[in-house]
């Protein structure tokens, strides 16, 4: 009996081990599964693309969208681009047709073309905004800037702007396989010795206005004169006309006229009273109450 026991026991612990033994060997197969297949298997995220680098073969053609693809461990290797538009500011200094120092900012959107990613990696690898856009900016900048004076790039800023934005994005697309979708002038600084002369050249302009002005006020002032002159002399005129043809009665009617404005504002003046004639008015007379003559008015 106890021999018996013993034995089932021995065979039950040996199949138990097996058994995990089994299990062991299955889970490890499963797990070396799932690290090859994850190591075969490349994801590409939503505004990216792929390449791949084969080690036999180089860089190959093909662009892969978003998604999971298929990729040999060890032998190939998946570049990811992030092809969504980014912003960059580019800055130069360069001089003007007229010789002037000038500080020009620009701010521009870009990004690759998908279908050129396999020649921008080869020739300028992830980085090619590092090193395509200063060479660009400052090639085109300079060449613009050249054409005007510091004066017409002021006025002419988006005439500048348009010309630039549309040479940059012709150089990009054409030789770099890049998208520029935005390109703006922000900023232009010009020498602290070129914006003291423009403010000295728009005090000089204003100052000539004003002198323009007081002539042109002057020579109106002058043409009223003669004008004025003019007519009185034609109004002396037609006065002596008429003296000789009626007399002095044109003399009494102008008295007449003016003597009845005369006493026209004198009535409606509220500090003049008039006295009816023959009555005598007192007022107080200065050595206390009493009553003093006052001088008569007539009223007529």
């Amino acid at each position: 009996g106890t021999t018996g026991t013993q034995k089932t026991l021995f065979r039950m612990s040996q199949n138990a081990a097996n058994q995990m033994g089994k299990l062991a060997t299955a889970l490890m197969a499963g797990g070396c599964g799932i690290i090859a297949t994850s190591a075969c298997l490349f994801k590409v995220d939503a505004g990216q693309r792929a390449i791949k680098f084969d080690k036999i073969r180089g860089i190959r053609e093909k662009v892969y969208g978003e998604g999971l693809h298929f990729n040999i461990p060890l032998l190939q290797r998946p570049i990811i681009y992030d092809v969504r538009c980014k912003a960059r500011e580019m800055k130069t200094r360069s001089g003007t047709k007229d010789q002037q120092d000038v500080l020009i900012k620009l701010r521009v959107l870009h990004r690759p073309i998908t279908e050129k990613l396999p020649e921008l990696y080869d020739r300028y690898g992830l980085d090619y905004d590092e090193r395509i856009l200063p060479s660009i900016g400052n090639e085109i900048l300079k060449a613009v800037l050249a054409q005007y004076n510091a004066e017409e790039l002021i006025t002419c800023r988006s005439e500048v702007s348009a010309k630039i934005r549309e040479n940059m994005a012709k150089k990009a697309t054409e030789q770099f396989g890049l998208i520029f979708d935005d390109i703006s002038l922000t900023d232009l600084q010009f020498s602290p010795e070129y914006m003291h002369a423009v403010e000295m050249k728009q005090v000089e302009q204003q100052e000539a206005e004003r002198r323009q002005h007081l002539v042109q006020l002057a020579e109106r002032k002058k043409e009223a004169g003669i004008v004025q002159a003019s007519g009185e002399a034609e109004s002396a005129a037609v006065i002596g006309r008429a003296l000789e043809k009626y007399g002095k009665g044109l003399i009494d009617l102008r008295a007449i006229e003016a003597q009845k404005e005369i006493i026209k504002a004198v009535v409606q003046n509220p500090g003049i009273q008039f006295v009816p004639h023959g009555v005598n008015m007192f007022l107080p007379s200065a050595s206390g109450p009493g009553t003093g003559p006052i001088s008569r008015t007539q009223s007529k």
